[in-house]
């Protein structure tokens, strides 16, 4: 990596990266080893999603997940970060109540798990709370299109803004929520060209997953693009690796060499 390479990563550095037209590279991690990885790697912005919730809990949706598991896994990724910037997920109903709970929230992430920026999803109506999140010095992360937290709402996890109505709302919405004090917004599941239409309207950066190529940065989830968590494959996923069928094949050869008796040999034991 070079000097430029090295530095630390931070709200300003991510404008200073769009403007400068370097794609952002954002991934996702609930653990400390992942996220130390990611930070050697050289990636950008680690992303604590709760994206935990399906890839690390099992559950179907994200929506089960809490404000304290969520400060849990922000607090052991931070511990393994020192390049990248942190951004971690407000989880379902930790800011839709009220302002001041959403205040709190975003504190304890910034407090005790030491994230460096929040995210949360939704348009307009979010705008006074992330308005109070900033004015406290806490960074906020946007969110449209497919937004996983109101899947219910939606009803599926089909493309978003594909209409003209939509489209037009998903603008409207990306210019509100620059004017409330983002410092970048993730587009999940638009149209290519609605994405486009939306990084060249904003100063700030974009993000995209499932948004075509002409966003300033790309986010995936690791274990997505791992092949670790296999039960189902989005459009947008490249797979980089197949490693739950690397991993399946160790512990399966485990397995047999302990029911032959050949673990352990007399080198690994005392």
């Amino acid at each position: 990596m070079n000097a430029d390479s090295r530095r630390k990563v931070t709200t300003r550095r991510l404008q200073e990266m769009k403007e400068a037209r370097e794609p952002i590279a954002c991934l996702t991690a609930y653990d400390h080893l992942m996220a130390a990885t990611l930070d050697r790697s050289g990636i950008d912005v680690i992303l604590v999603g709760d994206s935990a919730g399906t890839v690390f809990a099992g559950y179907d949706t994200t929506i089960p997940m809490t404000m304290e598991q969520m400060l849990y896994h922000a607090e052991v990724v931070a511990r393994g970060a020192d390049r990248a910037l942190v951004v971690a997920d407000l989880p379902f109903m930790s800011y839709q109540i009220s302002e001041e709970e959403a205040l709190r929230n975003a504190g304890r992430f910034a407090k005790e798990a030491l994230a460096e920026a929040v995210k949360l999803e939704g348009g307009a109506q979010v705008c006074p709370t992330i308005r109070r999140i900033v004015d406290s010095g806490i960074p906020v992360m946007g969110h449209l299109g497919l937004t996983p937290q109101s899947i219910h709402q939606f009803g599926s996890y089909q493309i978003r803004g594909a209409s003209d109505e939509e489209a037009e709302r998903i603008l409207r919405d990306a210019a509100a929520l620059q004017d409330a004090g983002i410092f970048a917004l993730v587009l999940e599941k638009v149209p290519t060209l609605l994405a486009r239409q939306v990084t060249e309207s904003l100063q700030i950066p974009t993000i995209g997953i499932g948004a075509g190529p002409y966003c300033d940065g790309q986010i995936l989830v690791s274990h997505d693009m791992l092949g670790i968590f296999t039960r189902f494959r989005p459009r947008f996923v490249r797979r980089y690796a197949e490693i739950e069928k690397i991993m399946a094949d160790a512990f399966e050869r485990y397995r047999d060499d302990v029911k032959k008796g050949d673990f352990p040999a007399d080198d690994e034991s005392y």
